[in-house]
């Protein structure tokens, strides 16, 4: 049966599961501390991002604590339970809306009209002032995306734009993004969408295709890669 399969469950699970393994081979006890992130994914062997995925698992059911600035420590001995699904990765999510909303935004830069990019402006400038109120400016940010999708004209695009967006509220994302969301990495979000607004209003598909790609990237990176602040 090949990795990933329904009956072995998602990676960051199985990553999870032979983390969860390493504490009890390693006879650790609440309160015990794990090695730091970089370290864990040397020894098992894995990348980054799927190894923070299946951390923010194991704390989701209870296994470990993510005390940020500090360590990663064993919260409760679970016996051998499989570690439950919490939502598809975030990984994957953002590799499909790069591959769904590239070609989105492509489209709907040789469709673009006057009123929709309207609409775009004020969904940026409300994201503006989210930010600048420390909110987190998630509402104008669908809006943004949803907005971009109706111009293609596609309503299954639309759909699908929205229900890969609306995934980041699964328990998995929604941890990631309490985590690793500030106010400096929404100011990065916003300039990365300002840039695909200018693609748009230069009715450049490639440009706008380059941007969108871009602004998915380095939002998986902030999530899985970078540094917790």
């Amino acid at each position: 049966m090949s990795a990933g399969s329904p009956a072995e469950g998602r990676l960051y699970q199985q990553v999870a599961d032979r983390i969860r393994a390493l504490i009890q081979a390693g006879g650790l006890r609440a309160g015990d501390r794990l090695p730091a992130e970089r370290e864990l994914a040397q020894q098992l062997g894995v990348s980054r991002p799927s190894l923070r995925e299946a951390l923010i698992a194991l704390e989701i059911d209870g296994t470990v604590e993510i005390r940020m600035g500090s360590g990663i420590y064993v919260q409760a001995a679970r016996g051998t339970a499989r570690t439950a699904p919490a939502g598809d990765s975030p990984e994957e999510l953002m590799q499909a809306r790069a591959a769904l909303e590239g070609a989105v935004a492509a489209l709907a830069a040789a469709r673009v009209t006057r009123e929709h990019l309207g609409a775009l402006r004020q969904a940026l400038d409300r994201m503006g002032a989210a930010i600048a109120e420390g909110r987190a400016p998630l509402d104008s940010d669908r809006v943004f995306h949803l907005t971009l999708a109706q111009q293609t004209g596609n309503g299954v695009f639309v759909r699908l734009v929205a229900g890969l967006f609306d995934a980041r509220h699964s328990p998995i994302a929604a941890r990631l993004r309490s985590r690793f969301d500030s106010p400096a990495s929404w100011a990065l979000a916003l300039a990365e969408h300002e840039a695909i607004l200018a693609a748009l209003e230069a009715r450049d598909p490639l440009r706008a295709q380059a941007a969108m790609h871009a602004h998915l990237e380095l939002s998986k990176r902030r999530w899985l890669e970078e540094e917790p602040r």
